[in-house]
């Protein structure tokens, strides 16, 4: 940066040395101090270019170029100051907005031209995805409260929200980004609330002219492919010109006064500071009746099964307890590859009694890895829950021996016995690895050098029949009857808080691009798994590294 103030200083004109520039000063002793402040930055600027002046002027070169096409400006440019002022606003929306103050400090001129709201806006709108125009806000007759319903709450019905919103009439695009979007650019994309073995998953977006974080919860048991729903739990906005203002939206009575700290580097705090905005006036069976109705889409009566009407209780009382103070790690998207057996990403599955929860599909070589994003008492948040054998398809008999549970044990179960026969031959002293490369004998079961994906794709074939086995239980009745390929897996169960875990043998079933089940052997159940089509942005790793390195984190925050 400092190199690139340097030069653009050059451009502008400050090549003339320092003593002719104070000569000239003493000369005109009535000029106004604008004109020494002015003359001031024009020797720092010199004092910089000094520094490099045995570099090539690449940028003036460059100038010659950019104007040598315009209709404006001389025909031979020597400074960028000879460029016409609307091409130096192009030229300079095109740099990053973190990079503008510091080309202001160069000389006046550029430092009018970053007023322009141009420039800004185009910043807003590339960098954060911001849409709304601040300009055509009142000629469109977008009120405060419209902007809030339109962004927030699509069921408010009174106007006592208007007063909580700022007047953007007197805002700019400057100040937006200044104060707002870059300030709070970090915590921007997917984020895992610690809220014990439960979890969750968080967006943080920008949507209009607020940054809002949205809570993303499954849809109500048992029905895996309905849109996920979304509730807010904070938003930022402006409320002055120059102040951005925390918010929580937690509750039922509207935004109050909230906090957020960034702790450190991937992770941020939430806090409330008006708790008493989440109390509802018949106290907690009124806010247990009221969740468990957004929660379940039903009442206590309508669940008759006495676990699962104890569970319910349980998740109320643990997560009610936060009153929306929260710490939350950052979590990415997975990586996808054109090896990779459907595109990875987030699904939505059942999971018996603890109802509908969110899972990240990812792939690994020749390994399928399904992770918890949303948890209960026996397998939480972060967990392994599913890992897949790609190098090991299973072939279904014909309909009517699929409906035999012994016949699909016998299968899955004789697939489990030759991978864990294929684990120990490589978990085998080093010297029996040995003769067995001097031989010419097949390699065991599990250990041949197959290109990740190679067997997921020979196994691929036209779709085929498919009927659940009588006696395994299904949330949904209603899953396709028809499957591309079966792979053998693995699933972790155990008992309450994560005891005794153990993975078991089960049976993964692809349906198509977006559907997947698994068969539990041991369980007799069956969970049906649909993909999370919601646009989510900022959430793409940095590197296949950095991905990795999350996976094993989540399972350490639950462990």
């Amino acid at each position: 940066m400092l190199l690139r103030m340097a030069v653009c200083a050059r451009l502008c004109g400050a090549g003339q040395s320092r003593r002719c520039r104070r000569r000239q000063r003493h000369s005109q002793p009535h000029q106004d101090s604008d004109s020494d402040m002015d003359m001031d930055e024009e020797e720092e600027a010199e004092r910089v270019v000094g520094k490099t002046k045995d570099e090539p002027d690449v940028c003036s070169s460059g100038a010659g170029v950019l104007a040598s096409g315009a209709s404006a400006g001389p025909p031979h440019p020597q400074s960028l100051l000879d460029l016409p002022p609307e091409l130096l606003v192009e030229i300079f929306s095109s740099l990053p907005g973190a990079a503008l103050p510091n080309l202001a400090l160069v000389c006046k001129k550029f430092r009018q031209i970053l007023n322009t709201e141009t420039i800004w806006r185009r910043r807003c709108t590339e960098e954060f995805g911001m849409r709304d125009d601040l300009r055509k806000m009142e000629i469109l007759g977008m009120s405060s409260r419209d902007l809030y319903v339109k962004r927030v709450n699509p069921q408010v019905k009174s106007g006592r929200f208007m007063k909580l919103l700022p007047d953007y009439e007197h805002m700019d695009y400057r100040d937006v980004y200044t104060h707002l979007l870059h300030p709070y650019r970090n915590i921007l994309g997917l984020w895992q609330p610690d809220i014990g073995p439960y979890g969750g998953l968080l967006n943080v977006v920008v949507d209009g002219l607020f940054i809002i974080g949205w809570m993303y919860l499954p849809p109500h048991d048992p029905r895996v492919e309905d849109p996920m729903r979304r509730r807010p739990l904070f938003r930022i906005h402006m409320w002055e010109k120059n102040k951005a203002m925390v918010e929580c939206m937690y509750g039922h009575k509207g935004p109050h006064k909230g906090d957020i700290q960034t702790v450190k580097k991937d992770e941020f705090s939430t806090k409330c500071n008006q708790t008493d905005h989440h109390r509802m006036p018949g106290g907690r069976q009124e806010e247990f009746r009221t969740w468990l109705e957004d929660e379940w889409g039903r009442t206590l009566e309508d669940i008759f099964h006495e676990h699962m009407q104890e569970l319910i209780l349980m998740k109320f009382i643990y997560t009610s307890q936060y009153d929306n103070c929260l710490t939350y790690r950052r979590i990415y998207l997975p990586p996808c590859l054109p090896s990779d057996l459907l595109q990875p990403g987030l699904f939505k599955g059942t999971y018996g009694s603890h109802g509908l929860e969110i899972i990240m599909l990812s792939f690994h070589g020749s390994k399928a890895k399904v992770t918890k994003l949303t948890g209960d008492p026996n397998v939480p948040a972060g967990q392994l829950t599913l890992e897949i054998d790609l190098n090991r398809p299973v072939r279904l008999p014909d309909l009517e021996h699929q409906r035999s549970m012994e016949e699909l044990s016998r299968l899955v179960l004789g697939v489990h016995e030759e991978a864990q026969r294929g684990l120990q031959a490589q978990d085998a002293p080093s010297e029996a690895a040995e003769v067995a490369e001097g031989s010419d004998s097949a390699p065991p079961a599990g250990a041949e050098d197959v290109e990740p994906g190679a067997a997921a794709c020979s196994a691929a074939s036209e779709a085929q029949p498919f009927v659940l086995p009588l006696g395994v239980m299904a949330r949904n009745e209603v899953y396709p009857r028809t499957c591309k390929m079966c792979f053998y897996g693995t699933g972790l169960i155990a008992g309450h808080g994560f005891t005794s875990p153990e993975r078991t043998p089960g049976l993964f079933v692809l349906f198509d691009d977006d559907r997947f089940g698994f068969i539990w052997l041991e369980l007799k159940s069956f969970s049906l798994y649909s993909r999370l089509t919601d646009q989510l942005s900022h959430a793409q790793a940095p590197s296949i590294e950095h991905f990795e390195a999350m996976l094993r984190n989540m399972q350490s925050w639950t462990s």
